[in-house]
């Protein structure tokens, strides 16, 4: 009886090694760090994990993935990801959709995401009005297994002054929509404290904030500051009372430069900025996002978009161009970052070739998209094949080193030891 027993565990034991373990089999896998190609590339999976790479002996009953002939990546991050949005040349859905309509969106593109091979982002802002927080809601769907998603960094509503970047009310009549600190409107220190406690309170964890006025909204200025340099050292250091980090879009000098001496983690596009900002970014360790592809789609739907809009694209793409050309050169750390929807979703990694154009090295230009983001994000489990990574995991047919469009066309998707994307 009792050797009957022993072999009943040892029967239990090898089926759930068998269940929860598998070998993927590749050509070579990518080191991002060097740009080195490793062969061969035998990983085996067990319980969401890298458990070893090239292993010398491996438990019996694997199942295999055969991906021969393919070059491996660790899943790829995009910091600068509205997921509930849709951008063609216009907002105006927005006034139209309710917050379930703005999730079910939000899900759909999420899914698009993850089979481009970006395994997590940073939902770095609604565009919906409503108390409820979208992004967080499709967060813990991710996180669950409910829905195909990457993993999903939340930060809820955009924190921006009254008639400000991010005020969605902007350019309605007055009355017909109220807003206010729980829907990232602000005017004050004490609004600043309501709106990040808001949003951490419903899951933030991530807070965005609008240091300076923008591009696509319907206020005149682009570059001018609009957050006081109080209402932004409040989010801050609000923020950091509960231990998360801040973004804040900027794209004028003096509001990048204020939110850096506030404490942000990442200034995101920084279009305007100048060498004293450059020099403060990298004193601090702030991180550039700078979401450069998005010119590529803007460029051709100009003259469908309202004038204002227009007009401001217009003037700030060239210079924004010019000055990452700028910071890249400076050494500036930069994440990788594409303001989807303005680059459609699942068509996030047209970034990479718009920032090879500006100078950066195609390793470099990957490495923001891997190791940069892992470590702006302060995670040390993704970003890298490594043993003990997570297995979040894409493969494509030719090396991105020689080849970075390649990474348009992402043909394997794994994200925590499970396949959702396998193309031959």
């Amino acid at each position: 009886m009792k050797k009957v027993l022993t072999l009943l565990i040892l029967l239990a034991t090898t089926s759930s090694v068998s269940a929860q373990s598998k070998l993927i089999k590749a050509a070579s896998f990518l080191d991002v760090r060097t740009g080195k190609l490793i062969s061969p590339a035998n990983l085996l999976i067990e319980n969401g994990s890298i458990k070893s790479i090239n292993p010398k002996a491996l438990p019996e009953g694997l199942e295999t993935i055969d991906l021969s002939g393919k070059i491996l990546l660790p899943g790829l991050m995009d910091m600068h990801v509205h997921l509930d949005g849709e951008f063609k040349g216009n907002w105006d859905y927005i006034y139209k959709e309710s917050a379930s309509q703005g999730t079910i969106r939000a899900v759909a593109n999420a899914e698009k995401t993850l089979m481009a091979g970006f395994t997590t982002i940073r939902s770095i802002g609604q565009l919906h009005i409503t108390p409820e927080l979208i992004d967080v809601a499709v967060s813990e769907a991710s996180d669950q297994g409910t829905i195909a998603a990457p993993r999903i960094i939340p930060s809820g509503h955009m924190i921006t002054i009254s008639g400000g970047h991010g005020d969605i009310s902007l350019g309605l009549a007055e009355g017909l929509v109220t807003v206010g600190p729980n829907d990232g409107v602000i005017n004050g220190k004490y609004d600043a404290i309501e709106a990040v406690r808001y949003q951490i309170k419903h899951g933030a964890k991530f807070i965005k904030m609008h240091a300076t006025a923008g591009v696509l909204s319907m206020e005149d200025a682009i570059g001018a500051q609009q957050l006081s340099n109080e209402e932004m050292k409040t989010i801050v250091d609000e923020a950091a009372r509960h231990h998360i980090k801040v973004a804040a879009h900027a794209h004028g000098t003096e509001g990048i430069k204020e939110a850096i001496k506030a404490g942000v983690y990442s200034i995101e596009h920084g279009s305007i900025i100048d060498d004293e900002g450059i020099q403060l970014m990298k004193e601090n360790g702030v991180y550039l996002v700078p979401t450069r592809g998005l010119a590529t789609i803007i460029e051709p739907m100009i003259e469908k978009m309202d004038p204002v809009m227009a007009g401001k694209a217009e003037y700030v793409m060239p210079i924004a161009k010019q000055n990452l050309t700028k910071a890249i050169k400076a050494d500036v750390k930069i994440a990788f970052g594409t303001d989807t929807p303005i680059i459609p979703h699942g068509k996030n990694a047209i970034e990479f070739a718009a920032l090879i154009d500006c100078g950066m090295s195609t390793k470099e230009a990957i490495k923001t998209a891997t190791t940069n983001s892992a470590e702006m994000l302060g995670l040390t489990d993704r970003g890298e094949l490594k043993e003990g990574m997570l297995a979040d995991i894409i493969a494509v047919d030719t090396n991105p080193i020689e080849d970075i469009s390649t990474l348009e066309h992402v043909k394997f998707v794994m994200k925590n030891g499970t396949v959702y994307k396998n193309e031959k």
